[in-house]
Formats: C-alpha cells, sequence, structure tokens
C-alpha cells in the first residue's frame, strides 16, 4: 500500500482520520493534493485569487462528503473531480454562451509543427489561460479533461452545438495566438 509519509499512515488510514475529525490529517491531506488542484482550477479561474477560492471551496466540499468516497477507484481523481465540478458550477454562473471576439472571420491557416516543439507547455498554458472565458473553459474540459461535447453541455447548461462551436473558436484564437508566435520567433 502507498505510504504518505513516514508516521505509516496509509492514504486509506488518512481518509478515515480525515472523516473522524482529525484535524492534523485534514491538513495533511490538504496540504498532499492542494498544489495539484491549484493548477486544476487555474485551468478554468481568470486569475489566482479566483483559482485559489476555487480550490478552498473545493476542498470544502472534499472534506463535506469524505465520507461518501467508497475507496474505489483513485481519491485523487475523486478530488479533481469535486475541483472540477466545482468550477463548473463557479463558471456557469457567468453567461458566456454567446461569447464572440471576433475570430470566426480570421481563416485558419496552418502552424509549422517546428512553432508547436518550440513552445514549452508552460507558454501553451499562458496561451490557454490567455483565452476569453468561455472559450478557455470548453478547451479545457474538452482537450485537457476529456469530456465529451455531450458531457460539456450537460455540466454547463448549454447546447452541443454551442460547445463545439466554442472550442473552434477557442482552437481557431490559439491559432492565431500561435501563429503571432510563429513571427516573433522567425
Amino acid at each position: 500500500m502507498y505510504l504518505l509519509k513516514p508516521h505509516s499512515l496509509t492514504e486509506k488510514d488518512l481518509i478515515k482520520e480525515c472523516i473522524n475529525g482529525n484535524r492534523n490529517c485534514q491538513k495533511q491531506l490538504f496540504d498532499l493534493y492542494a498544489g495539484k488542484m491549484m493548477s486544476v482550477c487555474h485551468r478554468y479561474a481568470r486569475h489566482h485569487s479566483e483559482a485559489e477560492d476555487l480550490v478552498q471551496e473545493g476542498f470544502i466540499k472534499v472534506f463535506t462528503h469524505l465520507d461518501k468516497f467508497k475507496f474505489e477507484g483513485s481519491f485523487e481523481g475523486w478530488i479533481r473531480r469535486i475541483m472540477v465540478n466545482n468550477a463548473l458550477k463557479y463558471v456557469s454562473k457567468k453567461s458566456f454562451k454567446n461569447e464572440s471576439i471576433g475570430v470566426e472571420n480570421y481563416p485558419e491557416k496552418p502552424v509549422s509543427p517546428a512553432v508547436h516543439s518550440k513552445l514549452s507547455v508552460d507558454e501553451l498554458m499562458k496561451l490557454v489561460d490567455s483565452l476569453p472565458s468561455g472559450y478557455k473553459v470548453i478547451f479545457n474540459l474538452y482537450a485537457i479533461e476529456g469530456f465529451s461535447h455531450k458531457e460539456i453541455a450537460e455540466e454547463l447548461n448549454i447546447k452541443e452545438s454551442t460547445s463545439r462551436s466554442q472550442l473552434v473558436k477557442a482552437r481557431r484564437l490559439l491559432q492565431i495566438k500561435v501563429a503571432e508566435l510563429q513571427k516573433i520567433a522567425v
């Protein structure tokens, strides 16, 4: 079994102690997963403090519903799903269903594969982070979290066609941004 610390607590023991109200174990669990969950929430937030709020709210839900975890599957995956759902509820309060910034008029241009290989993961994530909120959410859910358009539509209470069009617009805008970087790199 996976040991979390030399204190001989397994993940299962840590979870059980958290359910029993052990504050030290709750802090240990938070410390263990907060960094990864911050990365998840940051993909849906507009800025760092908003992501911090999403993590905080998400962990409140984790601890409130910890007794519902059935020790089936990945605990980290269970927490991740709570964080994503929490972020989606936050985002769905905003209306981006008809978000448009004029990328429809830009023709899709092929981007040199050399540019993609020169971009770091951090640079790509910064480009994704710079997308308008609606585009960013749809792109993250589809391309990073692996949701289908049907699942996205259900989660955000939008039509599947809206999800598809937002993804197309997000990709087009990312292509424009990558093409701009390509011009700079030449």
